[in-house]
């Protein structure tokens, strides 16, 4: 006999964990399926993880820096192996923080492979190879995604890795190929480059983080610079050669072909969607492109089935797919859940200088027809930045004219992710460039870049 629920979660990441918390708090009986460990990629080889060494490059920034706060240290000793403890351990606890999470809320966890073949069942293999099978009448996909690779080119996870290889490497490389500047790839760039690593991207389009404003990634780019972190772009990789001791990557730049010799090449081109071996094939739910197609509700074109987080597509994101995993909660519930607004959702990437933005580009907005107006305040000019020694960066706003509705957001400099989430919420609500430059901002704050680029779109800014 099947064990029944009401709702039964596939997938225990960011997504399926939140859907599950969210259902049991609306009264429904919940199972969650999960064939590795609670809390998927983004809690164990990703977002949490990555920080935390993010985190140690940043305090070995800082400390390469003490001479200017009136600090003096003779010699700096790199002890990456527990760098690398320390991040495995920070994944660990979160992950029993979630373990924690299930317990007090009542739900029921399968450790297993799951499989959906049969219509309103879910069929949980254990490691042991036995087998349990679960119904319910409303079920929710939450998978998650999986590394990309580039044709032609496997992972060895030894010369050629992924960016769950490149949290755990033994030793600090000498040299590393980034082959994607997209966000995973310009953060372990700063990373790997803090602790000594000659590190050169590989982008195909005309520059990293190509979703970001063009004036961002200027400077960006310039700050990487400096950081001695090489940067091809427009270049096409056609080959990887490996050797005993390294890899030479062959790519095609408007140049012509060049050669890049590293000890690891770090492919990190994206993931696509964890939909094989699911058995979504016999109930026809639509995918495309290793992607589950759903509407704004997250339902997909199969009645008691649902979808949510990277197993749907970009944007591909944490907070995207715990958003969504509370809109199907409480959809299933028979609550009236806002759609997410995916017009609203917040970038990050946590590289020194931080950048982080919110809604359209400059170029996308007069692209989609508006009259803009646009302000900018830079981290130079900011008494905060300027006193905890961290001043290269800007905020830059970009307002419809006409209304003098925000547009758009896009930050780079110190604690830009944290900053951003204001101007998130200002979007959500309406805010105009007015209302932004007559909010009270404390002093002295890094908030009061946002505060002061509203104010230079209409030429009253104070400060600069």
């Amino acid at each position: 006999m099947a064990e029944t629920f009401d709702v039964i979660v596939v997938g225990g990441g960011p997504g399926g964990y939140t859907a599950a918390i969210r259902a049991a708090q609306l009264g429904k009986k919940t199972a969650i399926v999960e064939k590795d460990k609670l809390g998927g990629l983004c809690l164990n080889w990703g977002c949490i993880p990555s920080k935390a060494l993010i985190r140690s490059a940043e305090v070995l920034h800082l400390i390469n820096d003490a001479e200017s706060f009136g600090f003096g240290i003779n010699q700096v000793n790199v002890n990456f192996e527990k760098i690398v403890q320390r991040s495995r351990g920070i994944a660990d606890k979160l992950n029993k923080g979630v373990e924690f999470l299930m317990k007090k809320n009542k739900i029921s966890v399968f450790p297993g492979t799951a499989d959906l073949a049969e219509k309103g069942k879910v069929s949980v293999t254990d490691a042991e190879g036995k087998k349990q099978v679960l119904s319910a009448s409303s079920i929710i996909i939450a998978t998650g995604g999986k590394h990309r690779s580039v044709p032609g080119i496997d992972y060895d996870h030894k010369h050629i890795i992924s960016s769950s290889d490149a949290m755990v490497l033994p030793k600090i490389p000498k040299s590393m190929v980034i082959i994607g500047g997209g966000p995973i790839g310009v953060e372990f760039a700063y990373i790997y480059s803090s602790f000594g690593t000659q590190v050169t991207i590989v982008e195909m389009l005309p520059h990293i983080l190509p979703m970001e404003d063009d004036e961002i990634i200027k400077m960006l780019t310039l700050s990487f610079k400096k950081q001695d972190v090489k940067i091809e772009t427009e270049a096409k990789v056609v080959g990887i050669d490996k050797k005993a001791n390294n890899v030479n990557v062959k790519i095609e730049t408007k140049s012509g072909e060049k050669n890049i010799i590293g000890d690891v090449a770090l492919v990190a081109v994206g993931f696509s969607g964890n939909t094989d071996g699911l058995g979504l094939e016999s109930l026809g739910i639509q995918v495309e492109k290793s992607f589950i197609t759903v509407n704004e509700l997250c339902e997909t074109n199969v009645r008691g089935y649902y979808a949510i987080g990277d197993v749907t597509g970009p944007p591909l994101l944490a907070h995207v797919a715990s958003a969504e995993g509370v809109c199907v909660a409480e959809h299933i519930a028979g609550q009236k859940p806002i759609p997410v607004d995916y017009k609203n959702i917040p970038s990050c990437t946590y590289c020194h200088p931080q950048v982080a933005s919110v809604g359209l580009t400059e170029k996308a907005a007069k692209k989609a027809g508006y009259e803009v107006k646009v302000g900018k305040f830079p981290f130079s000019a900011l008494g905060k930045a300027i006193a905890i020694g961290d001043t290269t960066g800007t905020a830059k706003l970009v307002f419809d004219a006409k209304y003098g509705e925000l547009l758009g957001a896009h930050l780079i400099g110190a604690e830009a992710t944290d900053l951003i989430a204001e101007l998130v919420l200002a979007r959500s609500h309406g805010a105009t460039g007015h209302s932004i430059i007559k909010t009270v901002h404390a002093h002295p704050t890094l908030s009061e870049a946002v505060m002061e680029a509203a104010a230079d779109a209409y030429d009253e800014a104070i400060n600069f």
